[in-house]
């Protein structure tokens, strides 16, 4: 039985218009939830975690270059997804919220929380927005294929059609190996966009790349990170993006960015991976166990 009742709209940004998806409760809502997705990710990354949060309204756009607003020119980067984010919750008349961010999404929600504090409740960061364990003094061109290994390399990549993009690429996917759904269905062909008489990824190359090196080597996730919010609330996976240990926070790199960052609260769950955790009825089970009760303490100071 559905929770919320699910459309989207198109929101006005520098350099064209993001696509937003909007689940309004079918009861009464008690608090509103801006949820930012991945690096390559769209708004259909969420609804399972949407099933989690009844009484609540999600308000999930596709960033800039991503999803159905990978038309949207301009620069990349944290501040200017952070600034699309504040013009979406000023069109939907979302004054403060609770802001859950997903891996890219975090290291987004952590920039808007600095540039825009007042809009912030709650600061949820889900295996993302702390620093990630990269070398001193990398090349950037080399962060993309680091950080992301296959995900990079499938953007440049062509299918004939939905079913060819979901059984080439996946369906063998080690993260999914034990949660596939439905929703991943409709998440994997909402990702394709014409290219010629193929289809392609809608993530834009370009504009992820360059999100990659600014989150890694730009000076304002430093400011932002300094300026962290009391009791944020940082939630980490064991695995990564190819269900391998460790995943994107290892042990004693997470050790140490808890030891750097106090105001900084940690959750570790369990049998997950960097996808599932969102994107697999467990993770989202649990994840919406955190969120809801984020609501039962006080805003952040």
């Amino acid at each position: 039985m559905s929770t919320h009742e699910y459309r989207t709209v198109s929101v006005p940004v520098a350099g064209g218009a993001l696509r937003v998806g909007v689940w309004e409760p079918l009861g009464e809502s008690t608090q509103t939830v801006l949820a930012i997705h991945g690096v390559t990710a769209s708004h259909l990354a969420w609804p399972l975690v949407v099933e989690q949060l009844p009484d609540m309204r999600i308000i999930a756009p596709d960033l800039r270059g991503r999803g159905a607003s990978n038309a949207v020119q301009g620069p990349a980067g944290m501040t200017a997804h952070a600034d699309d984010l504040a013009a979406v919750l000023d069109a939907l008349d979302a004054a403060a919220v609770t802001v859950l961010g997903h891996s890219m999404g975090a290291f987004v929600a952590v920039v808007f929380a600095y540039r825009h504090p007042t809009r912030v409740q709650h600061l949820v960061l889900v295996d993302g927005g702390l620093p990630l364990d990269v070398p001193a003094g990398i090349d950037p061109a080399q962060l993309v294929p680091l950080i992301l290994g296959p995900v990079a390399e499938r953007l440049s990549r062509r299918w004939p059609d939905a079913r060819a993009y979901t059984e080439e690429f996946w369906r063998g996917h080690p993260a999914f190996v034990e949660d596939w759904s439905d929703e991943l269905d409709a998440y994997i062909a909402y990702d394709l966009v014409p290219d010629g008489d193929l289809m392609r990824s809608a993530t834009s190359a370009e504009l992820m790349g360059d999100d990659v090196v600014d989150m890694n080597t730009g000076s304002v996730l430093p400011e932002a990170l300094a300026a962290l919010p009391a009791s944020t609330l940082f939630i980490s996976v064991p695995r990564g993006l190819q269900n391998e240990t460790p995943g994107l926070y290892p042990p004693a790199h997470l050790q140490r960015l808890l030891a750097q960052y106090p105001a900084v609260r940690h959750v570790h769950l369990d049998d997950l991976n960097h996808y599932t955790v969102v994107m697999g009825h467990r993770g989202a089970a649990a994840l919406g166990e955190l969120v809801r009760g984020e609501l039962v303490r006080g805003e952040l100071g």
